[in-house]
């Protein structure tokens, strides 16, 4: 059987556009889903080899659920892609308990909560590949975003102690950290904001879906990377 790989948030934007890379080189795909069921659909009549799955991930039920069912099937996942995520905009002093608890728990509980369900699979089989989508902001911090740059640090922390964790094991653990990206979660920039980044941007260029995609393929592929944490910016931040 070919390698299984669950892709969280895989109906719109980045996930989707992993979701159908993959499952055109040949992997079983499974595109987890919360509201935009219509998406998904579509994304499941393009390819035999994408089935889809209805979880909202910041919830331990569900993704139970989900998990116990793809194992049911498949008995087994090689590949989990945390990818599922929101953002707030705003300044930190309007920022409510509310708000909080939900950028937190469905961009970092998320990853948690999917992690820890898939381990057991992976440790018994003493090998799999984990990679969690977080952000330039984890690693630089955003004005204005700073509960989202909160929640994808925390990811970036994680990603770099389960590697330690989880090496032994066979199994390994990274992170992809995008710039801005033209995807529907950045709609709400104006042309100046996002002229403005091109401007500050060396290869003064926004980035695509397909960018994270090709990062994702190649650390699937790999066997002697982990615990990093691999900004694909066009330079927009350089460590």
């Amino acid at each position: 059987m070919n390698k299984v790989v669950l892709i969280t948030g895989a109906s719109r934007g980045i996930g989707r556009d992993i979701a159908e890379k993959l499952a055109q080189k040949g992997y079983q795909v499974i595109a987890n889903y919360n509201r935009s069921e219509e998406k998904a659909k579509e994304l499941k009549s393009k390819y035999a080899n994408i089935d889809i799955y209805k979880a909202d991930v910041s919830k331990r039920e569900e993704v139970h659920n989900m998990i116990k069912s793809i194992l049911e099937k498949y008995k087994k996942i090689d590949v989990l892609i945390n990818n599922a995520g929101i953002s707030l905009t705003g300044l930190f002093t309007d920022v409510t308990d509310k708000e909080w608890n939900k950028i937190i728990n469905n961009d970092l509980y998320s990853v948690f909560c999917t992690t820890q369900e898939v381990l057991t699979n992976m440790i018994m089989r003493k090998e799999g590949c984990i990679i969690n989508i977080s952000s330039i902001w984890g690693i630089v911090g955003s004005s204005c975003e700073s509960i989202y740059s909160v929640a994808k640090a925390g990811v970036d922390g994680m990603t770099k102690s389960l590697a330690k964790e989880l090496g032994p094991s066979g199994i390994r653990v990274n992170s992809i950290a995008p710039g801005f990206i033209d995807t529907d979660m950045n709609k709400c920039y104006s042309k100046e904001d996002v002229q403005n980044i091109i401007n500050d941007t060396p290869l003064e260029k926004i980035g695509q879906a397909s960018d994270i995609s090709k990062c994702i393929k190649w650390l699937i592929e790999d066997n002697f990377t982990t615990g990093q944490i691999i900004p694909v910016n066009g330079g927009l931040i350089i460590n």
